[in-house]
């Protein structure tokens, strides 16, 4: 089996990459750079949670960053701004999918956690991965955020994820908890879909 991992800087999905590296995975993390909507910290902080994950799964596991600032400006500009964090995961799934078959790679691993934030309701998460078309993995959906903080403890991650930085600057303020799937695809049909997608996916680079 061999998955590419969604990883941010937060608590979850490094917790998610080393769940599936336990279970005999090999996992490819791929880091979705905010650009100008993120802080340029966050990079150290996923370069120090791929170094911890390889040093307590005791496999290498790849780290590849990939550029979302122009995909989060995108959708700013022409989606409704309620469906900001949908369709930024929506782009992000998409972008994952075209870079693990680029990379050998049978499915997508997600840090989500079911109702834990907005984009993570069951409707949304439906609406995120419509028409997606590839396994995705979540192996954290069950799990409350003190257990999922409990194994990052464990394993190390923990004390990395809770170092503070700016966070996303494009979040709404009323982001979309029920998205609608006949919604979420129109806002995709006001975008350059495509092409975001190849831009971010074939000029990853690992780091």
């Amino acid at each position: 089996m061999r998955f590419v991992t969604l990883l941010s800087g937060g608590i979850d999905s490094p917790v998610a990459a080393y769940m599936m590296a336990k279970v005999g995975a090999d996992v490819i993390l791929l880091h979705m750079d905010n650009g100008e909507y993120g802080d340029p910290k966050e990079i150290e902080k996923v370069k120090k949670i791929a170094t911890r994950l390889s040093e307590i799964t005791g496999k290498e596991l790849p780290l590849y960053i990939a550029a979302h600032g122009p995909n989060q400006a995108a959708i700013k500009k022409n989606c409704e701004y309620s469906y900001q964090c949908v369709m930024c995961k929506r782009v992000m799934q998409n972008v994952a999918k075209r870079f693990a078959k680029a990379h050998g790679c049978e499915g997508i691993v997600m840090g989500d956690s079911l109702g834990q934030v907005a984009s993570q309701t069951l409707r949304n998460i439906r609406a995120e991965q419509s028409d997606v078309d590839f396994p995705i993995v979540r192996p954290l959906i069950g799990l409350d955020k003190e257990e999922i903080i409990d194994i990052a403890k464990e394993i190390g991650t923990f004390n990395i994820s809770i170092i503070q930085t700016g966070g996303c600057k494009v979040v709404p303020t009323k982001p979309i908890t029920e998205a609608s799937i006949d919604k979420v695809l129109a806002n995709e049909r006001k975008l350059d879909f495509e092409n975001l997608i190849a831009e971010s996916a074939d000029n990853a680079v690992r780091v």
